[in-house]
């Protein structure tokens, strides 16, 4: 009988201490300034890398890779059309690694939620006289276009959540 040492639940445990910062700059930033960092980009990137190669076998760890690069693609494109912003593209194929391939569609069904919500939560702080004082100089309040950052982070925080407590 095979033991197998590396599960979804033990790889999103892994995973999460260090992400769950990352995911909180990056909707902080994108909060306040409208910007994801490209450094939070990186800094994603390089948990990846490094605890990736404790967190998953070899195998799928090399494989996910190719996640990084359909999601970039598919970003650029989607950024080139004006549909998403070039920063919310980099970070969310930064995130792509981080899930596995054979979650991508519940993943892309949980974001949808996750956006809704991370939408609605953003708009009823907007109107909060009182929250909005206390982050008078947010950029996200007065801009047209949805802080993504806030759903992206989101999204993959509870991705890993949910993979530890149920193995994916």
């Amino acid at each position: 009988m095979d033991i197998e040492l590396v599960t979804p639940a033990r790889a999103a445990l892994w995973f999460l201490p260090f992400v769950v910062p990352i995911c909180i700059w990056a909707a902080w930033s994108d909060l306040r300034y409208m910007k994801i960092p490209n450094a939070a980009v990186l800094a994603l990137v390089a948990v990846y890398l490094v605890v990736g190669l404790i967190a998953l076998p070899m195998d799928e760890y090399l494989w996910r890779f190719l996640n990084l690069v359909v999601v970039l693609v598919i970003g650029f494109l989607l950024s080139v059309a004006g549909l998403v912003g070039a920063g919310d593209a980099k970070f969310a194929a930064a995130m792509a690694p981080f899930i596995a391939r054979e979650d991508a569609g519940k993943m892309l069904i949980f974001f949808a939620a996750v956006v809704i919500a991370a939408f609605v939560t953003h708009r009823l702080f907007q109107a909060s006289k009182a929250f909005r004082r206390l982050t008078s100089d947010w950029k996200s309040w007065d801009n047209k276009d949805f802080p993504m950052g806030i759903a992206l982070g989101g999204a993959l925080v509870f991705y890993l959540v949910l993979a530890a407590l149920h193995g994916s």
